[in-house]
C-alpha cells in the first residue's frame, strides 16, 4: 500500500454564508493519479484549491477541518504558503504563459527561489521541458515568446514551469478541457509518465479521461464527496446509486 500524501478531515468551506464543501474526508496516496469528477458547480475545483490554499486569495472564504500534506496541517498559522505552493504545484484549465520567452517562463520559479547561475538555470529548463514532453518541439526556440506556442504546447510548457520548482504534488484543474484531441492525448500520456515521480490530482469533466488516466476517482455532488475508490470499481460497480446515475449519463 502506498503512503498517504494528502489527507483531509471534515473539510468544510464557506463562501460568505454559502457552504460550498460539506465535511470532506479523503486520503490520497502518493505517486498515483486521483481524479475528481462530478457536475459543474459540485465543489471539485473548490476542493482542489484547498489543497494548496489557493482559496486564501478569495475574499470571505472560511474553512473548518484539516488538510494534511505529509501529516502537516497546511492551514496551521506557521505554515509558509510560498513553500507550500512550491511543494504543491498547480496547472490551470487555461494555459497561462507569461509574456516572456519560453526559457524565462520555465526559469521563473527557480529564479524567484534564488537560483541565478546561468548553467544551473539552463539545466533546470531543459530537464523540466523534457519531463513535460515538449523539449524536442521548443529546444531551438527557447528565446521566442511563449505566446507563439499552440494551446497544447503552452499547456505542456506551463506543466514544465510547475515542474521546475520540484514539487511533490501536482494539482491539475481540467488541464485539457481547452485542447484538441491530439493535444489532449499528449497531456494524458504526460500525466501517466509523471505519476512515477509525483502525486497527481486532476479535476476533469471528461469521464473517459478520468477512466483513462486515473488510479482513483472521487465523485462530488452538491459540495459533498459521494464516493471515492479505485477508478475501475467506480466506473464499473459503484456502491452509490448517485454515482452510477452520473457515470451512465442520467444526469450531470
Amino acid at each position: 500500500m502506498k503512503e498517504i500524501k494528502i489527507k483531509t478531515r471534515d473539510l468544510t468551506l464557506y463562501y460568505g454564508p454559502k457552504m460550498a464543501l460539506n465535511s470532506i474526508s479523503i486520503e490520497i496516496p502518493e505517486k498515483e493519479v486521483t481524479a475528481f469528477i462530478g457536475p459543474s458547480g459540485c465543489g471539485k475545483s473548490t476542493f482542489l484549491r484547498t489543497l494548496n490554499r489557493m482559496n486564501d486569495l478569495i475574499p470571505n472564504v472560511r474553512i473548518t477541518g484539516e488538510v494534511l500534506v505529509d501529516s502537516l496541517n497546511i492551514y496551521d498559522k506557521q505554515i509558509d504558503v510560498v513553500n507550500l505552493r512550491k511543494k504543491v504545484g498547480m496547472v490551470f484549465q487555461k494555459s497561462n504563459p507569461f509574456a516572456k520567452s519560453i526559457f524565462e517562463n520555465v526559469a521563473y520559479g527557480p529564479r524567484i527561489n534564488g537560483i541565478n547561475n546561468k548553467t544551473k538555470l539552463e539545466e533546470i529548463v531543459e530537464t523540466s521541458l523534457k519531463k513535460a514532453f515538449i523539449w524536442e518541439e521548443v529546444k531551438d526556440r527557447l528565446n521566442d515568446s511563449a505566446m507563439a506556442l499552440s494551446g497544447g504546447q503552452q499547456q505542456r510548457m506551463c506543466i514544465a514551469r510547475t515542474l521546475a520548482v520540484e514539487p511533490e504534488i501536482i494539482l491539475m484543474d481540467e488541464p485539457a478541457s481547452a485542447l484538441d484531441p491530439i493535444s489532449t492525448a499528449k497531456i494524458e500520456e504526460l500525466i501517466f509518465e509523471l505519476k512515477k515521480n509525483y502525486t497527481i490530482v486532476i479535476v476533469t469533466h471528461n469521464m473517459q479521461q478520468a477512466a483513462r488516466v486515473s488510479d482513483l476517482t472521487a465523485f462530488f455532488y452538491l459540495g459533498e464527496l459521494i464516493e471515492f475508490g479505485k477508478t475501475k470499481k467506480i466506473f464499473t460497480t459503484p456502491d452509490k446509486k448517485h454515482t452510477e446515475e452520473y457515470i451512465t449519463g442520467r444526469f450531470g
